[in-house]
C-alpha cells in the first residue's frame, strides 16, 4: 500500500487541480462528505457533535463535514479558531455555505473563549477534529495547543480529519502536544505519520477516504513509501517443486558467536532453518565449536581459527573464504563482539566475499568509522541496526534515530549504496534506489534477546532460497513480525522468547503457503 509524506500530498493535489482541472472546492466537497459518511456509519447513535476547525483547508474539510451531518438531523456545533476574516479561498466558500444554512459558528481565540462553551461541548457526544491537516510542520501553541489540551481532557470519543491535529504528517513525530483521536480519517492515501510512531499512538482507528483523485495520478506518481502487506508476502513466496531436496533450497552461512554469546549464533541459525532453508553452516570460533555442535542438531558446525582472546578475527578469513564458495548467503555479527579484530574480519570479508551478506549486531558496531568500506563491497549487502546501533554508527543519540526513522534510514541506504533494515516498531527496509518500505506486523512482547537474531538467519535463509535481497528483507520482516503477532495471541506479550518465534514460524508459513 503506498503511503506519503506531507509534500507529496501536496503535490498530488496540485496536479489533480492545475493539470486535471478539478476545483479544489470539489476535492473538498468529496473529502468532507465521504467523511461524514463514515461518521455516520460508525457512530450511529450520535446526535451531538462538535466540529473545531482551522482556518485552512482542513477546517473547510470541516464545515463540509458539519453540512452533511446537519442535513442528516444531527445537532452540529462548528468552533473556529480564527477569524471569520482570516478565513480565505475553499474554504471560506464553505464556511459561507454553512452560515447560509443556519449553522452555528463559535468563534474561539482566547483561552477565556473555551470557558465560555465548555459547558456545550460537554454536552456533545463527538467531538471531530478539522484544527491542522497535514501542512503542520512546528509545535502548536497559544490558543491551538489549549484547545488541543482540552479536547483530549473531554473523555469524549473523536474523529480526527487527515491526520490527528499535532502530529507531524511526514515523520509521526509529536509537534507539542497532539488531539488523541479514536478514528483518523484521512483523505487518498495514509500520511506516513499515522502508521509511524508515536503518532500512530493517536491517530486511533484508520480510515481512507476517496476524494475524487484520478487514479492515475496517484499510478505516475514517483512515490518512494509502500507498507508491507500480506497479499504481497502471499503473491511473492514461491511453492516448494514435489521433487525437492535439500540443496534446492540453498546454503548459508552464518559467522556469529563468542565466549557467552553463543545463543545469538544459534538463533542466528535456526532462524534461517525454520524458514525452510536446505543446509545452514555455522562457523564459529574452534574453542566453541563442540558446544555448538552438541547444541545444533540440524546445523553442521565449522571450527575456525580464533584470536588468543577466543574471537574470530583476520586469523579466520581463509577458512570462511573457503568454506565460503559453495554457499547461498552469508550472514555475519550476532554474538561476535565488537574487538579490533572482529572488525578486521568483517572489513575483509565485505571488501572480498562475492556472496549476498547479511551483517547484524557486532558487525555493525565495528563499521563505526569505516562506512567508507560498504560502497567497496564485492556483493549487495543488507545490514540490520537496531536504533541503538544505527546511532552508533552515526553518531547520533538512539532518540534521534527514532524522531526520523524513515530519512535516516532512507539516506543511508543511498549513500552507503545498501539495504537497510533498520528494525523497532514499525520497521524501515530503505533500499538505495530511494523506495522505503514500513512493516506493519510485530509487538513489544518482541523486543527481547534473541528475536532480531532470528531475523538475521531469516533474512540470510530467503536469499539462499533465491529470493531476491530487497524480497528477501521484505519477506523477513514481516513474517517475523508476524510470528511474534501469533506467538501473542497464544502467550502473550509478556515473556514472549525468541525460541517461541522459532516454534511457530512453520505454522505461520505452511498458513501463507496455503493461502498463496
Amino acid at each position: 500500500m503506498k503511503i506519503v509524506d506531507s509534500k507529496t500530498m501536496r503535490l498530488l493535489d496540485e496536479t489533480a487541480i492545475k493539470k486535471y482541472g478539478i476545483p479544489g472546492v470539489v476535492l473538498m466537497e468529496n473529502a468532507g462528505r465521504n467523511s461524514a459518511e463514515i461518521i455516520l456509519k460508525k457512530y450511529p447513535l450520535i446526535e451531538k457533535i462538535s466540529i473545531f476547525a482551522g482556518k485552512g483547508n482542513n477546517g473547510g474539510d470541516g464545515f463540509v463535514i458539519a453540512r452533511h451531518l446537519k442535513n442528516s438531523g444531527l445537532d452540529v456545533t462548528v468552533y473556529l479558531l480564527a477569524q471569520e476574516s482570516d478565513v480565505k479561498g475553499d474554504v471560506k466558500i464553505n464556511l459561507d455555505i454553512w452560515e447560509k444554512m443556519g449553522g452555528e459558528i463559535c468563534a474561539i481565540k482566547k483561552t477565556g473563549d473555551i470557558k465560555k462553551h465548555a459547558p456545550k461541548i460537554k454536552h456533545s457526544q463527538l467531538i471531530v477534529d478539522a484544527i491542522f491537516g497535514t501542512g503542520l510542520e512546528k509545535d502548536a501553541t497559544g490558543i491551538h495547543r489549549s484547545v488541543i489540551e482540552f479536547i483530549n481532557s473531554l473523555n469524549k470519543k473523536i474523529v480526527s480529519i487527515d491526520v490527528p491535529s499535532g502530529i507531524d504528517a511526514s515523520t509521526g513525530r509529536i509537534l507539542g502536544c497532539c488531539v488523541k483521536a479514536d478514528m483518523t480519517i484521512t483523505m487518498a492515501l495514509p500520511k506516513i505519520g499515522l502508521i509511524t510512531y508515536p503518532g500512530s499512538d493517536y491517530a486511533g482507528n484508520l480510515e481512507v477516504v476517496d476524494i475524487g483523485m484520478p487514479k492515475n495520478i496517484i499510478d505516475d506518481a514517483d512515490i518512494k513509501h509502500e507498507t508491507i502487506d500480506k497479499d504481497f508476502i502471499k503473491g511473492i513466496l514461491k511453492k516448494r517443486p514435489k521433487n525437492s531436496h535439500k540443496g534446492t533450497f540453498g546454503h548459508v552461512l552464518v559467522i556469529a558467536g563468542s565466549i557467552g554469546k553463543t545463543g545469538a549464533a544459534a538463533m542466528t541459525s535456526l532462524g534461517a532453518m525454520r524458514i525452510g532453508t536446505g543446509l545452514v553452516t555455522l562457523g564459529i570460533s574452534e574453542s566453541l565449536n563442540p558446544i555448538m555442535a552438541k547444541k545444533l542438531t540440524e546445523v553442521m558446525t565449522e571450527p575456525l581459527p580464533e584470536t588468543k582472546a577466543k574471537t574470530l578475527g583476520a586469523v579466520s578469513f581463509e577458512k570462511i573464504k573457503n568454506i565460503a564458495k559453495d554457499k547461498k548467503a552469508i550472514a555475519i555479527g550476532p554474538g561476535l563482539t565488537a574487538a579490533d579484530d572482529v572488525k578486521k574480519l568483517v572489513l575483509k570479508l565485505i571488501q572480498e566475499i562475492r556472496m549476498p551478506m547479511v551483517i547484524d549486531a557486532d558487525a555493525v558496531n565495528v563499521l563505526k568509522g569505516s562506512l567508507n568500506m560498504l560502497k567497496k563491497a564485492k556483493a549487495t549487502i543488507i545490514l540490520t541496526p537496531h536504533p541503538g546501533e544505527m546511532a552508533r554508527l552515526l553518531g547520533l543519540s538512539t532518540k534521534d534515530v527514532q524522531a526520523d526513522r524513515i530519512n535516516i534510514a532512507s539516506k543511508f541506504a543511498i549513500k552507503n549504496n545498501v539495504i537497510l533494515v533498520l528494525k523497532g516498531a514499525r520497521t524501515v527496509i530503505a533500499e538505495p534506489s530511494g523506495k522505503v518500505y514500513i512493516n506493519l506486523t510485530g509487538n513489544a512482547g518482541m523486543a527481547t534477546a534473541g528475536t532480531g537474531d532470528v531475523l538475521t538467519g531469516m533474512i540470510a535463509g530467503f536469499i539462499a532460497q533465491g529470493y531476491s535481497m530487497i524480497d528477501s528483507a521484505k519477506l523477513g520482516v514481516y513474517l517475523h513480525g508476524y510470528a511474534g503477532d501469533e506467538a501473542a495471541k497464544n502467550i502473550g506479550e509478556i515473556g514472549m522468547m525468541a525460541t517461541d518465534l522459532l516454534n511457530i514460524l512453520p505454522n505461520v508459513l505452511n498458513e501463507f503457503h496455503h493461502e498463496a
